[in-house]
C-alpha cells in the first residue's frame, strides 16, 4: 500500500468521528434498507471510507457472501481492514470509481457514497457500476446538494460567496438534479430517490454543521474569495447565533436507487 500522508491521516481520523453522528447513522440505515442486502450476495462498496457501510454490508451477506470496498486513500483503507478484520469475506483496495477493479456482471450490489460528486466524468463511473452489476443488480447512491443549503446568517451576501467558493472547487456541485437522467441513460431502471435532511440547531465543534461550515469558510479563504476578516465576522456571528437558541442549518441528502437492465 501507498505512504500515508499526514493529511490522508488526518481526513480519515475525522471521518471516523463524522460517520458516528446520528443523523449520518440514520443514512447508512437508509442506505443498507435501499440495497436490500442477501446472504451471500457480493457487493461492492465504492468510496468506501473507514468502512462504516463495508462492515455492515460485509454482516448482511454473511460468510458465504463478499464485500469488496474501494478507495483512493490508503489511511482510510487502513481503518477500513481494522474494523472489518474478523470478516473474512471482506476485501480492500486501492482504486478509482472510473475504473472499477472487478469482471463483468458479477455483482448483486453496488453502493457509493459521497463520491460522484468530486467526479469529473459522471457518465464513465455510472457505465463502469452498469457494468459490473449482473443484469437486476442493484445501486444506491447517496449525494448532497450543496446549493440548498438553509443557514441563518447576518450577511446572506458573503454567505453566497462563501458557498460559491465551494461550488467551484469540486465537479458537480449540483448533482442530485442530474443524476435520474444519468442513470436512465446508462440503462438503470426503477429509479427511486428519497430524501435524507441533515438538521443541526446548534453549532458545536464536532457536529455535522461545525464541520462543514469551518471547512466552506476555509476553502472560501484559500481560494481569496473571502479575507481573514470576512471569515472571522462570519464564523462568529454562527457562534453567536449558536449561543443565544437562534442558529439554524439544512441541507439535504438524496439517496437514489435503481436496477440494472
Amino acid at each position: 500500500m501507498k505512504p500515508i500522508s499526514p493529511d490522508q491521516e488526518a481526513a480519515a481520523r475525522d471521518l471516523e468521528l463524522s460517520y458516528r453522528l446520528p443523523e449520518i447513522v440514520r443514512q447508512r440505515l437508509r442506505t443498507l434498507e435501499a440495497l436490500s442486502l442477501k446472504s451471500g450476495e457480493h457487493a461492492l462498496d465504492i468510496g468506501c471510507g473507514v468502512g462504516f457501510l463495508a462492515h455492515d454490508m460485509a454482516l448482511q451477506v454473511g460468510a458465504s457472501g463478499r464485500v469488496l470496498g474501494i478507495d483512493q486513500n490508503p489511511a482510510m483503507l487502513r481503518h477500513t481492514q481494522q474494523r472489518c478484520a474478523e470478516l473474512s469475506q471482506t476485501e480492500f483496495r486501492l482504486g478509482e470509481a472510473s475504473r472499477l477493479p472487478v469482471t463483468d456482471q458479477t455483482l448483486d450490489v453496488v453502493s457509493c457514497t459521497q463520491v460522484l460528486l468530486y467526479v469529473p466524468d459522471l457518465a464513465q463511473v455510472l457505465a463502469e457500476i452498469h457494468r459490473v452489476l449482473k443484469p437486476g443488480g442493484r445501486v444506491a447512491l447517496v449525494e448532497t446538494d450543496w446549493r440548498c443549503v438553509v443557514l441563518g446568517s447576518a450577511d446572506d451576501v458573503l454567505t453566497r460567496r462563501i458557498f460559491a467558493a465551494w461550488d467551484a472547487t469540486v465537479a458537480n456541485p449540483n448533482l442530485p438534479v442530474h443524476l435520474i437522467p444519468l442513470l436512465k441513460a446508462q440503462g438503470f431502471s426503477d429509479i427511486r430517490t428519497v430524501a435524507i435532511p441533515i438538521i443541526n440547531t446548534d453549532y458545536d465543534p464536532g457536529g455535522f454543521a461545525y464541520d462543514i461550515i469551518q471547512g466552506f469558510a476555509e476553502t472560501a479563504r484559500q481560494n481569496s474569495a473571502i479575507n481573514e476578516t470576512e471569515a472571522r465576522l462570519w464564523l462568529d456571528d454562527l457562534q453567536q447565533r449558536s449561543q443565544s437558541g437562534s442558529f439554524f442549518f439544512c441541507v439535504n441528502r438524496f439517496l437514489f436507487s435503481a436496477f440494472r437492465r
